[in-house]
């Protein structure tokens, strides 16, 4: 239940957060936020970050679902033991599954968030899957159960 409250959250943020730069800008204009730190800035890529893979969209969707199947798969019974990675899980679900829809959609994701010296363009789906990611890690590596232990 966690997993789907958390990943419902992420999703409907990051659709409602496309769709008001894919209705309130064209690709490639920048709306500066805070000059020289944080702009809004309408881009469509049809690849991975950094611009890698570009044109890889079938090769993207199946890792997703591979992903996704695997949250739903083992995510829940771990979330039950440590609720925190239900929510590491909830955010990578909905992440992953707000990139799908642009990537079934339009063949490519709409990244928006401009962070001064950070390397990329990315969206709310990203910073879900990142910050799920991280927490995911933080975790599983500050589990002190005996289990864990004999697993590192």
């Amino acid at each position: 239940m966690l997993i789907g409250v958390v990943a419902a959250v992420v999703f409907v943020l990051d659709l409602l957060s496309k769709r008001w730069v894919s209705a309130h800008m064209t690709p490639g204009q920048s709306i500066h936020v805070v000059p020289g730190l944080f702009s809004v800035y309408y881009l469509r890529n049809a690849g991975a970050a950094f611009g890698l893979l570009q044109g890889q969209t079938l090769l993207f969707i199946v890792i997703t679902l591979v992903v996704i199947a695997l949250i739903l798969t083992y995510g829940r019974r771990a979330a039950r033991e440590m609720p925190l990675l239900g929510v590491a899980f909830g955010l990578q679900l909905g992440g992953a599954l707000g990139n799908l829809v642009d990537r079934i959609l339009y063949l490519r994701v709409i990244d928006f968030l401009e962070v001064r010296g950070f390397p990329f363009i990315f969206n709310v789906a990203d910073m879900g899957i990142t910050i799920g990611g991280a927490l995911f890690a933080l975790v599983v590596l500050r589990d002190p159960s005996p289990q864990a232990r004999e697993r590192r």
